[in-house]
């Protein structure tokens, strides 16, 4: 099963999908679309550890997270 992180300003929100179904699989790549479309920006882990941007949806990803768009004041 693979998990999409979302940030806010109230902690996180889960979405878990597993990536050999179809429709799921449609769903998370839709959310995807949005969030960034929306200003998140999207991360993976690397092999070692270390966070990656993505511009592009990867279903093989075991975790994303999109972290909003930081506003300075």
């Amino acid at each position: 099963m693979a998990v999409q992180i979302v940030m806010d300003h109230n902690g996180d929100t889960r979405h878990v999908f597993d990536a050999n179904n179809a429709k799921e699989l449609a769903r998370a790549e839709k959310r995807f679309r949005e969030l960034t479309g929306a200003g998140f920006t999207a991360a993976t882990r690397t092999g070692s550890g270390d966070a990656k941007v993505i511009r592009k949806f990867d279903p093989t990803s075991e975790e994303t997270l999109f972290v909003p768009r930081l506003v300075g004041g």
